[in-house]
Order: C-alpha cells, then structure tokens, then sequence
C-alpha cells in the first residue's frame, strides 16, 4: 500500500493502541510515570468505561491474554462472568420464552470486568488502586467529551428509558435530551463509586491487600448490596415482558476472575494465542489451520482468496455452534478440532462455489449438535429485529412496532454505522458490541484486551452505582444438552477474542477488534497480511476488510444469512463481481465501515516497538514513543 490513513508508530519507551483516544493517552500517562502495560490496561480499562459506555462497563465483562517481561508464556485472564444461580432454563420457559431476551434483567450474566482489571493489577501490575484508577474517577466527576455514537444511541432508546428504564432516563437524559456530540458528561454516581471502592484500600497494608480490599468491596461489600436489591425490581425487556432479574449479591460474591493457559497453534512461523472453548477463539486456529491445508496463505484482495477465506470462516462458526462452549458436561473436544487431518478434512470441504448451508464437522467421530433454533433466517414474530452487528443486517429499519417476520434475503438493506460500532433496537437489543485496548512495554509486557458488555442500552442503570449489567446470557439457549445451553454457573459462549503472537516463544504482537462475531474474521485478515504477506500494522489495518455472516449469529435472535459476504466497496469492482458469480451473497459497504482493529508489536531483536490503530470510526487512537 503506498499511502496509509497515519504512520505505524515506532519506538523504544512503550506502545498503546485503543478503541478511543482518551483510552489510550490514559494508558500511556501510566507508563510516563512509571508503571508498566498492566498498570497501563487497567487505568485504561476504567476509562474506556467512561468514555465507550454504549460498548462496555462495569457491569460488564472482559477477556484479556498478557505474557510478562519474566513469563513469555501466553495466559489468558477471563473476566467473563456466568449465569446466576437463579437463571435457569425452567424459570425462562415459566415467563413464555424461547430464548433469553436481548436486553433487560433477565439477560444478565454475573459483572465480572471489574474483578478482572483488578486481579491483572494485582498480580502483574506495580501501582496501587488508587493511582490506576484516578483518571477515570476524573473524568467521572469532572467531565469527559462524549463521541457522537453515545448520543445516538441514547436517541435510539430513548422511549424506553422515558416509559420504563427510568433511572437511565435520570443520568442519560439529563434536560429531557441525549448528551450532545462533544458535550461534557459527568457520571456523579459512578464518580461516588470509585470514590467508595478506592478507600476501601485504605489502610489495607501492602498493594496487593490494597487491591483485594477494593475486590471484596465490589463481591462482598455495597456494591453487591445495591445490585441485589436493584435486581428485585421489574423491568421491561426487549420481548416485551415486566420482570425483575435473578442476580444477586450471592451471585457477586461467588465469582472471582481466573487465569489459564491460552489455547496456541502454530502458523507462518508464529504461534498465535487465543482464549479457550468458552470463547469463539479457538475458531481463528481453525481457520488459519483449514487456510494451510489449501496451500498458500490466500490472497484477501482477490476474489480467489477472499473466496477461501469466507468459506473457511464458514466451517469454523459451524464448528463454533456445534462444540464450542462452557455447558456441557464434558469439555468441547479441543485437540480433535485443531487436528490437522481434521481441519484438512474441513478444508477439503470447500469448493468453487459458495455454500449456503451450517455444516458442522464431526471431530474424532463425534456426531455434531446444533439447538433446535439455531440457523434460523427470520426473526421471530413480534419482535424488534437486533440490528447492531458493525455489519449489514438484512433486517427491517428501526421500529417501534413489532416487525412482521420474513426471510432476511427479501428484507431491505440496512447500511452499517460509519463508526463501526454497534446499532441498537429501541428495546435495548444489541449485536455490536466491545472496545479493545493493546499496551506493550519497554521491559516486553504486553497485554491484549477486550471488555465489553454492561452497555448504557442492556439494562437499567443501578442509580447509586451508576451503571447497568450486561446482557450476555442472550447467548446462551434454553434448550439442554448443547455445549452453550443455559445452565447456572456457567460461562455464556463469549465473543471476545483478544489476541497475541509469539515469535520463537517471545511476545511480538497484541491486536484485536470490536465487532460482536466479526471479531476474529477481521483478525483474521490483519493476520494474513501482516504476517504472510509482510504489510506494517498500519497497511493491514487500513486494508480493504469483509466478512462473512453465513452462520448462526451470537446475539438475539441469532439468525443466520446463508450466503452473506459484506465487503467494504474499496476491494475491487472486479473482484466483488467474481464472488457474485460464485454465488456469494456480497453485501457491498462504504470504504471505512468494518472493524476497528488495534495492534501493538515488539521486534525482541533490539526491542524496537511498535503501534497502529484504526481510522474507522475516527476515535481510534495508537500512542507511543
């Protein structure tokens, strides 16, 4: 590529690359006054709940993978909470539903971010509570610039916090209005929060105490007090129904965020670290794996190579749906999925033409499950449509009446957020979703993370906390005896897919993308260019970027397009043409409209570091020096 939208940063001090520019510099004035990437992540993470608060939050969840200056080793940290002792599938069916609802109480999965950032600035970190955490109670209290997104999305449910959710009415719609783009936002209850969880800490004797004190302040304390109370009260929820949520305090005190080891796989003389089989990660191994049994690394700007790609990606969201996740009784089988004579099976799959169907495989001889509902291509009656990936939903516009159902390739063409974030139904319904933040430091830390969930649009806010709970158990089904069914105290099949790269076992490269499903299939192509075919950071984010939704989606009411290939219209006229003649059903966008990746790399050779971020969206942000 002979121009880029800005350099690929290089330097020796430290590196940051976040979803949004406050994010980031926050980041970075971590490192300026000595801390390192951890410390560094966390103060960012707080941030990003401030100033992304339609994308994640403290009710919210997070997936990380980090590796150490002193342990290279790739370890993964799961912040992704599980469903309440009260969320069983009896208790849903009792209420006339089918599915966990989109939005509202009952979507609820535990809020386990918070726990996380404060578990990696205890055992990684080197400053206290207090320090990492004074600029978001700043700009908690002071004020900080919204983007435009965060209005937009307050417009878009605003009737539902005017009718219903009336303590999000309280802080979001301050005057009777949206915040503005621009204007300054103050989040006095959260502000009075971290106020409350940083002096817990004192008096708590050494750092790590000092940590563990606010930790239990958020599981045992006033925190868990007001969540369960809170939770007792009825709201509406995106299918309609009044009802209280089933969380509660017990719920908080019981989970703790964990640490394991990252699921690996080599490729192109790296090995590429993902999350474990709770998370869609283990698909872009998959990937990656089938793309190597075809020969050489493809092409993504030729129809050729675009075609393998989304085919690929095809069989791996199948797989996705039929073993990935945390319910079952025994654990999805890893290695047979990652076999190569497997993924050369798979592989081996994929013909000239595009198929339109669900294929899931069967490794080591298993024979594949998928639910009931799943592969569905209508929405069910009467309910809104989730309109929210960063991608092309084939669905009707926005309504505040239910939709008639039809099948999504009649439905008209809705076009994709510019920003590349999530768009969200009246009811609170989403699919996109996330931010992503990558910090590397001069001692050869480097952490790659991607919270999301607890958005200002999933529930409502909790008013002496200042922030709602998520709605991530709307990706787990009723339905039992599938490897992502709703059962207590089970992680939901998180979309949360973080990435790290190793070179000869040394950390050289964080990245990650929001993007709800898309997540890794845009990895995917950031992967392909830079480390195949040799483009900087820079070159492979700036690419031309497409993905595919042929598969059973995440998100309510997780619909499949059989044959969809949206593309940002920058590839090649020509080569969009060629896909249309081999069946795709190619969904064209506008040039800047898919994904917003972030990287950061580490050359061990020298210790040369390096950092690029997103143009989509404008608020991307890579830091460094």
């Amino acid at each position: 590529m002979d121009f880029t939208t800005r350099p690929t940063l290089t330097g020796t001090f430290g590196m940051v690359s976040g979803t949004h520019w406050i994010a980031a510099q926050t980041s970075m004035a971590m490192l300026e006054q000595g801390g390192n990437a951890f410390d560094a992540a966390v103060a960012g993470g707080f941030v990003l709940h401030l100033v992304e608060p339609h994308l994640n939050g403290p009710g919210g969840d997070l997936t990380a993978i980090v590796a150490t200056a002193s342990d290279p080793s790739p370890t993964v940290l799961c912040g992704q909470g599980p469903a309440p002792a009260g969320a069983t599938p009896e208790h849903f069916r009792s209420r006339g539903m089918d599915r966990v609802p989109g939005a509202g109480p009952l979507a609820t999965a535990v809020p386990g971010a918070v726990d996380a950032w404060l578990l990696m600035l205890r055992d990684h970190g080197s400053m206290t509570p207090a320090q990492v955490l004074a600029p978001a109670q700043h700009y908690a209290r002071h004020g900080h610039p919204l983007v435009a997104r965060v209005g937009q999305t307050v417009a878009l449910v605003q009737d539902l916090f005017e009718s219903d959710w009336a303590t999000s009415a309280d802080l979001w719609l301050r005057g009777g209005r949206p915040p503005a783009p621009g204007e300054l936002f103050r989040n006095l209850p959260w502000a009075d929060t971290l106020d409350r969880l940083v002096a817990s800490a004192e008096g708590a004797g050494s750092r790590e105490a000092q940590v563990d004190a606010v930790r239990s302040a958020w599981s045992h304390g006033f925190v868990a007090d007001a969540v369960d109370r809170f939770a007792r009260r009825p709201f509406r929820h995106s299918d309609g129904s009044v009802a209280p949520g089933v969380i509660t305090g017990q719920d908080l005190a019981d989970f703790s965020a964990t640490w394991e080891p990252a699921v690996v796989r080599e490729w192109q003389g790296h090995t590429i670290a993902k999350t474990g089989t709770w998370g869609q990660g283990p698909a872009l191994l998959q990937v990656l794996g089938m793309l190597d049994a075809l020969g050489d690394a493809p092409d993504p700007d030729t129809a050729e190579g675009v075609h393998a790609i989304v085919e690929a990606w095809k069989l791996a969201m199948a797989d996705r749906e039929a073993w990935l996740g945390d319910s079952g009784d025994e654990p999805p089988p890893l290695d047979d999925l990652l076999a190569p004579a497997y993924l050369s099976q798979r592989a081996a799959l994929i013909g000239d033409g595009a198929d339109l169907t669900v294929r899931p495989g069967e490794p080591g001889g298993r024979t594949p499950r998928m639910a009931a509902l799943a592969g569905q291509t209508e929405a069910p009656e009467g309910t809104d449509p989730a309109l929210g990936e960063p991608t092309v939903t084939r669905e009707a516009p926005v309504s505040t009446r239910p939709m008639s159902t039809r099948p999504a390739s009649s439905a008209p063409m809705r076009e994709v957020d510019p920003t590349g974030e999530a768009t969200v139904t009246p009811d609170g319904e989403t699919r996109g979703d996330t931010c992503h933040l990558d910090v590397v430091d001069r001692w050869g830390n480097m952490v790659s993370a991607t919270p999301s969930g607890g958005w200002l649009q999933s529930s409502p806010v909790i008013p002496e906390l200042g922030f709602p709970l998520g709605s991530r158990l709307q990706m787990m089904w009723l339905e039992q005896g599938l490897p992502s069914s709703l059962r207590p105290g089970r992680r939901p099949r998180t979309t949360l897919t973080p990435t790290l790269v190793l070179r000869d076992g040394i950390p050289v490269l964080a990245c990650g993308s929001p993007g709800g499903d898309q997540q890794d299939q845009w990895q995917s192509l950031f992967l392909i260019r830079h480390l195949a075919h040799g483009a900087t950071l820079q070159e492979a984010i700036d690419a031309p970027a497409f993905h595919t939704t042929s598969f059973p989606g995440s998100f309510h009411p997780r619909t499949t397009e059989p044959g969809g290939l949206v593309a940002e219209d920058r590839l090649d006229a020509g080569v969009l043409a060629q896909l249309r003649d081999r069946g795709h059903d190619v969904i064209e966008q506008g040039p800047w409209t898919l994904g917003r990746m972030c990287a950061v790399g580490r050359d061990p050779q020298g210790g040369l570091l390096s950092a690029a971020a997103n143009p989509r969206g404008m608020q991307g942000y890579a830091v460094g020096r």
